[in-house]
């Protein structure tokens, strides 16, 4: 190979790597990794306006891929900025690259005005971080970060590349480095917890991760239906297949008081991917800890290892003879009138696509959809794993150009939206089939909600102040369409089922800017 820079090294790496796709908003310090780009063809570069766009559309790339796409951000700063939907994709256990531009090595003894520990703000998401020093290094520290993102279960890379370690000559492209598989779980933890299910006491499977794929929920549904055992997925799984033909598990809840219920008489919890449960918050007066009390916990799998194969061989020992119970062929009629909470999910799921992709931010206006869908053709449901919000619109974009010939629905609450909504600008700009059904119900509804629960005195006009998103009322229409989305808008079931269909018919991305009250 001709001689190369840096740049051209590490983007050589990545691609022969099969990371194919970077999420940028670049800077000086990045512009030899931007003039790169043309030298490796291979490489799709993807332009956003903020790096929480960058951020969250990395991580729904690889939900979706199941392999890293590359980031590239502007020093400390363009990395903080991305650093909320890096939380969600460090809780998915999703793999990302980032490269976080830096000055220059001789540059930085002078303490320039954009000068910061980029070190800290990455190590703060618990994965593999480097700095490239040299130019000769920069292919084998690029294939390190691709190995280190896939490692299982997943994780964020951080490689910082120095302006000068980018542009000097000398750059050697590095062959892959083969990650890390799953660790499989040893045969006595398998029977030992195959026997749980066979005391007769009541037992409860939480499983998560790569287990809320067909595979894992087969082998979970079996379990359950051998032994009686109650069957839940984690809250927020990354990833999680459902329709018709496979098992409808249902999920646990958000709130305490739904997982109290939910897990209420149960002597023995088998976690499987995934934790035991926990509140999501601290409440006065209120357990953290969600497992009953007096029940044992029963670790089969943690997260980084073989729990589909661990599940399997479980339902072999108990559940030897027994199918799965798979959710029928069922949608619920169109609803007609004004748009509710309660009849928008019907909408959802009597049109809802086969094999569609739905990024779920619809956070409360969305506690109805997952029985209004569970029949409907088979899709993948895509959370938030991390709690940070603002993820949905970035996912769905990202999704989208991870499988470009699937429809993508992104259900997204208003309040979140603002967060991240110049994503509608990229999902314009790569003309990617995104349909996003904004939920305005023109508040913090959930903060209304958390209001109340955290027993804080009830609120006056100057808290209610700080959960409302009116005065003045944001036209959403108006702001889609002048990031180049289609959009209209709907008060009644009837215009979001027309809407519905006629953005799913068209090609590129559509809004619908959905008027439904909130809960509060």
């Amino acid at each position: 190979m001709s001689e190369q820079n840096g740049a051209q090294s590490l983007i050589r790496t990545l691609v022969d790597a099969g990371v194919e796709v970077c999420f940028a908003n670049p800077g000086t310090s990045e512009m030899h990794f931007v003039a790169a780009l043309d030298t490796v063809p291979e490489m799709r570069g993807v332009l956003a306006l903020f790096e929480g766009v960058v951020t969250g559309a990395a991580d729904g790339y690889a939900r979706i891929a199941d392999k890293p796409a590359a980031t590239l951000l502007h020093l400390g700063p363009g990395l903080g900025n991305g650093l909320a939907n890096l939380h969600n994709a460090r809780r998915a256990n999703t793999p990302i690259v980032n490269v976080v531009g830096d000055h220059a090595t001789y540059h930085k003894q002078y303490d320039a005005p954009l000068e910061s520990d980029i070190e800290a703000v990455a190590g703060s998401l618990e994965g593999w971080v480097r700095r490239s020093e040299h130019t000769k290094d920069v292919g084998a520290d690029a294939a390190a970060a691709v190995a280190a993102a896939q490692d299982a279960p997943g994780r964020v890379a951080t490689l910082i590349l120095p302006a000068d370690a980018s542009w000097g000559e000398g750059g050697e492209t590095c062959a892959p480095i083969p990650p890390r598989v799953p660790q499989a779980v040893d045969a006595t933890t398998v029977k030992d917890v195959a026997a749980v299910f066979g005391t007769g006491e009541p037992v409860a499977l939480l499983v998560g991760g790569s287990a809320c794929r067909e595979a894992g929920l087969r082998a979970a549904s079996r379990i359950g239906a051998a032994t009686g055992a109650k069957v839940f997925v984690e809250t927020f799984p990354a990833r999680l297949e459902r329709g018709a033909g496979l098992p409808s598990i249902e999920r646990l809840g958000y709130l305490a008081e739904q997982v109290a219920y939910q897990l209420d008489g149960i002597k023995h919890v088998v976690v499987a991917g995934t934790k035991a449960p926990v509140s999501f918050f601290a409440y006065p007066g209120k357990a953290s800890d969600l497992v009953p009390e007096g029940a044992q916990v029963h670790t089969l799998a943690s997260v980084g290892q073989d729990v589909t194969r661990a599940l399997t061989e479980v339902a072999d020992l108990v559940a030897a003879d027994t199918e799965p119970v798979l959710a029928p062929e069922s949608r619920p009629a169109l609803p007609s009138g004004p748009l509710t909470p309660q009849n928008w999910v019907e909408v959802i799921g009597a049109l809802l696509p086969d094999n569609a992709i739905i990024a779920d931010e619809a956070n409360t206006s969305g506690l109805m959809l997952p029985m209004a869908t569970a029949g409907a053709p088979r899709h993948d449901v895509l959370t938030l794993t991390g709690g940070a919000i603002g993820y949905g619109m970035p996912v769905a974009t990202g999704a989208a150009v991870a499988a470009p010939d699937r429809p993508v629905l992104n259900l997204q609450s208003d309040g979140s939206a603002l967060y991240t909504i110049s994503a509608l600008w990229t999902q314009a700009r790569e003309n990617l089939n995104v349909t996003t059904v904004l939920l305005n119900n023109r508040a913090y509804a959930i903060l209304r909600l958390e209001l109340q629960r955290v027993g804080a005195a009830s609120g006056g006009p100057k808290a209610n102040d700080l959960l409302d998103l009116s005065r003045p009322d944001m036209d959403f229409v108006k702001i889609a369409e002048g990031m180049g989305v289609p959009a209209s808008r709907a008060t009644t079931a009837e215009e979001l089922a027309e809407q519905l269909e006629r953005a799913f018919a068209e090609p590129g991305p559509h809004l619908i800017d959905a008027a439904v009250p909130p809960l509060l």
